[in-house]
């Protein structure tokens, strides 16, 4: 459902929210229930706690934990409407917007491209890139130690977004896993 906005300006954007630290899963859970209960559906839409399980071994015993890549910090999609601002800011456990001057201004969105890396690494990314080259295509490295370098894709990985690409290194080819980012196909 398209939400009607008077300003063609606002868009499905992310902003970081400043929560009590401690309080990122209480914050996620009281916006969740005030969005359903609240009918926000069409201006607030993703509320995410950055939080990966990292493996510890502590007396010789693998202990499974999880961690807070951002204690304090909930990140949020949302169309900044004055009404989804407003709910944001009042909920409980949130102190304010990143990206905000205060003074009722509203906050700058995170950049897409942080929010990718971060939701990449979360392995909650929403979209997957678009790609033109395929299994068989021939590709010019763009970035890393083999920049400028020409290879062979032999395999794709669109779950980790990378593709091997068979390089010449010490005059042998050699199956190198690349970056869909870091490749454009060759004309």
């Amino acid at each position: 459902m398209e939400q009607n906005n008077m300003d063609s300006n606002l868009k499905k954007e992310w902003y970081v929210v400043n929560t009590y630290a401690g309080q990122e899963n209480r914050v996620k859970e009281n916006l969740e229930r005030r969005i359903k209960t609240m009918g926000l559906e069409d201006s607030l839409f993703q509320v995410v706690v950055a939080e990966e399980k990292v493996t510890e071994y502590k007396n010789n015993k693998k202990v499974e934990k999880t961690h807070n890549l951002f204690s304090g910090y909930v990140l949020v999609q949302m169309i900044m409407t004055d009404e989804a601002w407003y709910v944001v800011r009042n909920t409980p456990g949130v102190t304010g917007f990143i990206g905000s001057s205060g003074k009722g201004a509203k906050p700058f969105p995170v950049s897409q491209e942080e929010i990718d890396s971060v939701l990449s690494r979360l392995g909650k990314l929403e979209h997957k890139r678009e790609v033109d080259f395929k299994v068989g295509d021939t590709v010019r490295i763009l970035r890393g130690g083999f920049e400028d370098s020409e290879g062979e894709i032999v395999a794709m990985n669109d779950e980790k977004e990378e593709a091997t690409v068979l390089v010449i290194f010490a005059n042998r080819e050699t199956p190198t896993d690349i970056s869909y980012a870091d490749i454009e196909k060759v004309a």
